[in-house]
């Protein structure tokens, strides 16, 4: 499988994720088997169910299913990349069958059509805008704040093909650099800011206000500009220009800050999110 082919998607099945990669040679999903798994069984342990089925399958029933799987990288809850079983859409309705679920078929229809409409957008990419914006109106956003956060999502690109061409290659360093442009105009790197915004696994910036994202923008739009006109290379030179990026953008934060009064950066998040603790969840089981 060509790597360069391979984009990283994150589906979402009844609000639960479902890793995907999206090959675009062979338009194809590859989806993670422990989360579809999750998704059919509410398993507490998928990858122990997964490792008992594939046994099973193997051993009693001769199935090739285990033997179709891919081992792909994902992002684990730990926020390392990790191998991962995947099976591409015909392997998971396989699956399916081997899971007794209640959620088997609304999640056969979800999948069939989840195929097609990726191969559509790659014929017209207007279909992912529109699904895009549909999927933050659905979810009380602005669309002020959708067409800032579009706008964010393309100045990000820039920035990392400018990271790229300055010998920026790990996504490690991506994360370094995008930390010291995030901890020169909010004081907090980004782990740090979703801790201060109560936030788990949910995105950093689809839970920022209107002003902390512009904010945010002008520190990475600034910091492209800089290494486009300065051209550092590796990652020293360019967490130098990063913090040129972040400073100047916390320049218009105190300005604007002094205009107000108060501070633009508050716990809040954008939709109120509410979590309930493990502790809590047992102690309504029992």
């Amino acid at each position: 499988m060509n790597q360069n082919k391979l984009e990283t998607i994150s589906n979402l099945f009844e609000g639960k994720e479902i890793r995907s990669i999206w090959d675009s040679e062979k338009e194809e999903y590859y989806f993670s088997v422990v989360d579809v798994i999750s998704i059919l069984t509410d398993s507490k342990d998928s990858s122990d169910y997964w490792t008992t089925l594939k046994r099973r399958l193997t051993n009693d029933e001769g199935s090739e299913l285990p033997t179709i799987c891919r081992s792909l990288k994902f992002k684990a809850k730990d926020g390392k990349m990790r191998n991962t079983d995947t099976l591409d859409t015909k392997g998971i309705f396989r699956l399916i069958e081997s899971i007794p679920s209640p959620k088997a078929e609304p999640f056969k229809l979800w999948l069939a059509n989840l195929g097609s409409e990726r191969v559509d957008e790659v014929f017209d990419p207007e279909i992912a805008i529109d699904r895009a914006v549909n999927y933050y109106r659905k979810r009380g956003y602005s669309d002020k704040w959708i067409k800032d956060r579009l706008n964010g999502i393309v100045n990000r690109k820039q920035l990392t093909d400018v990271w790229k061409e300055g010998g920026i290659t790990k996504n490690k360093e991506y994360a370094i650099l995008t930390n010291e442009i995030y901890k020169e105009w909010s004081g907090m790197k980004a782990n740090e800011y979703k801790t201060f915004k109560g936030l788990h696994k949910e995105s950093l910036r689809d839970n920022m206000t209107d002003v902390e994202i512009l904010l945010t923008d002008l520190g990475e739009t600034a910091t492209r500009e800089l290494a486009k006109e300065y051209k550092p290379y590796g990652l020293n030179q360019n967490k130098e220009i990063a913090k040129r990026g972040g400073k100047i953008a916390k320049n218009t934060r105190d300005n604007l800050e002094n205009e107000l009064g108060k501070s633009v950066i508050n716990k809040q998040n954008n939709l109120n999110y509410q979590y309930i603790d493990e502790k809590e969840k047992l102690e309504d089981k029992k």
